[in-house]
């Protein structure tokens, strides 16, 4: 029986500890909870999770500084959000990722945002709990790899959540971007 306990906690060591790999990029194991979501359009997050708004600023500020993207009125999403706009002049490796326009991802009032990431990151930042799946992510290949990425609540978070709305640029883009 104690074998089969050193077993059973290898595993869930694998499982739950170690952090979630795909397309160059390590995610940790996301330690809060994860929020309830919506199940149909609008997809919006639940519960009483609210912005950090220095959180907030400095994703929009590190998304700002990204070649060829503006901030703006959402194309996409419920008002007061903002999306994050490819200008005319960057080219698409992935155009059909997109939902609407030049929209790549966009950030929600609540902190949370829409992405379109490479799908095997999807699916690690959905297994590492920074993210679940858009509804329309199983009505259209292209749209495989859109996640809801959660709102994030402290510094360690929002490193992460940069990280993949940069790796969002990149996939939609087909640019890699300097660390």
């Amino acid at each position: 029986m104690a074998t089969l306990s050193r077993v059973s906690a290898a595993i869930c060591f694998v499982l739950v500890c170690t952090p979630a790999v795909a397309n160059n990029i390590e995610l940790p194991t996301r330690d809060a909870e994860r929020p309830e979501t919506t199940s149909g359009i609008p997809h919006v997050q639940l519960g009483s999770i609210k912005a950090d708004r220095g959180l907030s600023d400095a994703l929009l500020q590190s998304v700002s500084e990204l070649p060829g993207v503006e901030l703006g009125p959402t194309r996409v999403s419920l008002p007061g959000a903002v999306g994050f706009q490819l200008t005319s002049d960057i080219d698409l490796a992935n155009p059909d990722a997109i939902v609407g326009g030049r929209e790549f991802a966009h950030l929600h009032p609540d902190g949370s945002l829409h992405a379109s990431l490479e799908p095997d990151l999807a699916r690690a930042a959905v297994s590492a709990g920074w993210a679940t799946p858009h509804p329309w992510a199983t009505k259209r290949e292209s749209l495989a790899g859109f996640v809801m990425i959660y709102t994030p609540q402290t510094e360690m978070e929002l490193e992460v959540v940069i990280r993949l709305v940069r790796a969002s640029f990149s996939y939609v883009t087909g640019q890699d971007l300097p660390n």
